[in-house]
């Protein structure tokens, strides 16, 4: 099965984060970098996934 890749326009709905808060946490090392193809920056989706579950996961474990 292939990977999905998605635009910038995905990942900031998926995330619900701006252009410049996702580059400002890549820059830190904290989201995932793009893969550059022709121009575009684009984002294998289970990087995405994974980053958004292990959010949630700190998230549970700061309130229990």
């Amino acid at each position: 099965m292939s990977e999905k890749l998605l635009r910038l326009t995905a990942v900031k709905e998926r995330t619900g984060c701006s252009q410049s808060k996702l580059y400002a946490l890549m820059q830190r090392g904290d989201f995932p970098r793009p893969i550059k193809l022709d121009g575009c920056a684009l984002w294998p989706e289970s990087k995405v996934v994974a980053w958004i579950d292990a959010l949630v996961a700190a998230n549970e474990c700061h309130a229990s």
